[in-house]
């Protein structure tokens, strides 16, 4: 056996292994887990050894967030933030001091902002935004990114009229009387925009990638799933040459790149143990929080609105066939029952064609389904891939736009009880990329603040901390294809580990979102540590 070059000892290890479930000490030989077990493992070691004790402290295996967008998280960290500002008043103050200390001309970007919080919860117009930024372009993403809130100068920059028709799987939001642009574009219309302003440059996207790459290890993050194209890319890329990179990713494919990565023979899992291709990423409708999200039956109080199919079911069909035939995994954003059904009718296309029965396809998302739909995940093997904050935010909006068909919305329990594999994530920079604040969200449905009361939101759909945790690690390893190299303390597999100061499984819940990250180790380098002696 090999001399570990690390032991922990004397702990609480969670290994999400079914085989040896739970153990108090594990022994680390460079980049993988040479031994689980009890303390005895001590006498592994030789003077080359670093050997830590734990002093009781849970280790788990290294969460993975297996959905979010890096860049844009490192990027929104710069950005004006507006998460919970509680009033458009207060919005707007945010805005404002960004404004007074930026040069005029330069776009004032940034996003998180929830009319839903607000006392009026109305959607924003560019007047009001006009109001405080009377010398710049300004666009903010609302917190789910699935509209976007423009100024007057943005609007004309972008030639956006009330002559503007509204792009395919997009919608320009206009006054009821004029006709004109209130400043609110949903979805692709988004984009009109957005191609407006510049793509990072590379030492851009690095630097806010490097400085997303320190957040995550704090949060006890050892893999990430992520969401974006090639600007993100490169920027892996370039901190890796350097040394510097110490996170593993599995890399999404844009849909826009598809035909392209065909053309080079790009196929689910080519790459290695720290960045490696997963599947092609494909958007189905819209969100909740937009009102955008396709529907079966209306919306609500909207007899004429049952959301927008960003890809229609034929477009879906044609992609995933193509993608299955070319071997490559398809993960597509799915928030409405409609949008649920038409994925799991493509995919259930390729499968009974027999085509890449292998790979691991995945809805992300899944935010409400039909009754009937539940089982099909299973039966396809189709990942749901979930953000479990997303529920324990969207509460009054689900209750307000959904009504009964709410539940089966973030339907965890269900699906589990179906036999699907669950993989859970954030969605950040939508959502924090706190695993703590997912793992509260998950086991009791409810706020940090208690709402909507000690059952949660339709507790049915609570699950254990187990569960939550193993989507957290073992799970999301899973939907990327991984697990016979992450996701548990297993013997051979890397070692990547999560050190926390209290146990959360034995905890009160709340007391989850307060329990501190103590090391956070990746390949068996101890890249994050608070609290834990080395």
């Amino acid at each position: 056996m090999n001399t570990p070059s690390l032991i922990l000892h004397n702990g609480r290890l969670y290994t999400m292994d079914r085989r040896q479930p739970h153990a108090s000490a594990i022994a680390i030989a460079g980049d993988r887990i040479l031994a689980v077990g009890d303390d005895s493992l001590r006498r592994l070691a030789d003077a080359t050894t670093q050997v830590v004790d734990l002093n009781g402290r849970t280790v788990t295996p290294g969460f993975i967030d297996a959905h979010l967008h890096f860049l844009a998280y490192g990027l929104s960290l710069r950005e004006i933030d507006l998460m919970n500002a509680p009033t458009r008043a207060a919005a707007l103050e945010r805005i404002a001091a960004r404004a007074a200390t930026t040069p005029p001309g330069q776009w004032l970007t940034g996003r998180g902002w929830d009319q839903v919080l607000w006392p009026e919860p109305e959607f924003p117009t560019a007047a009001q935004l006009d109001a405080v930024t009377p010398h710049h372009p300004a666009f903010l993403r609302r917190k789910c990114g699935h509209a976007g809130w423009a100024n007057s100068r943005a609007l004309q920059l972008a030639g956006i009229t009330r002559a503007t028709p509204d792009p395919d799987g997009g919608a320009i939001v206009r006054d009821p009387v004029t006709g004109e642009p209130t400043g609110i574009l949903l979805e692709r219309a988004m984009d009109i925009i957005a191609n407006l302003q510049a793509i990072p440059a590379n030492a851009e996207a690095v630097d806010a990638v490097r400085v997303a790459q320190a957040q995550a290890h704090r949060l006890g993050i050892t893999g990430i799933h992520n969401m974006e194209g090639a600007a993100a890319l490169r920027a892996f890329q370039a901190l890796r040459r350097r040394g510097e990179w110490k996170l593993r990713v599995l890399q999404q494919i844009p849909e826009v790149d598809l035909d392209a990565a065909i053309a080079l023979g790009i196929q689910s899992g080519y790459g290695d143990a720290w960045i490696r291709f997963g599947a092609v990423k494909i958007f189905a409708d819209g969100s909740l929080g937009a009102r955008s999200a396709l529907m079966i039956e209306p919306y609500e109080g909207e007899p004429h609105n049952r959301g927008i199919a960003v890809s229609t079911a034929e477009h879906l069909q044609r992609q995933v066939m193509k993608a299955a035939q070319a071997g490559l995994a398809v993960h597509i954003h799915a928030i409405g029952d409609q949008a649920n059904r038409n994925v799991l009718d493509a995919i259930e296309t390729t499968r009974r064609a027999g085509l890449g029965l292998h790979l691991r396809h995945r809805i992300e998302h899944a935010q409400v389904l039909h009754p009937t739909d539940v089982a099909r995940f299973a039966a396809l093997q189709v990942i749901p891939s979930m953000q479990p904050i997303h529920c324990t935010q969207d509460i009054v909006l689900a209750d307000r736009h959904w009504g009964a068909r709410s539940r089966l919305a973030y339907a965890w329990s269900s699906l589990l009880s179906s036999g699907a594999v669950l993989a859970f994530g954030s969605d950040a920079p939508v959502e924090t990329p706190d695993v703590r604040q997912g793992l509260y969200a998950a086991v009791t449905r409810r706020r940090a603040d208690g709402y909507p009361g000690p059952e949660g939101w339709i507790p049915e759909e609570c699950i254990s901390i187990t569960e939550a945790v193993y989507a957290y690690t073992l799970g999301a390893a899973y939907a990327g294809g991984e697990e016979a190299i992450k996701g548990s303390l297993t013997p051979g597999k890397l070692a990547d580990l999560t050190v926390l100061e209290a146990d959360i499984f034995a905890i009160a819940p709340e007391d989850i979102l307060t329990t501190p990250v103590a090391a956070t180790i990746v390949g068996g380098e101890i890249v994050y540590t608070q609290g834990l002696r080395t």
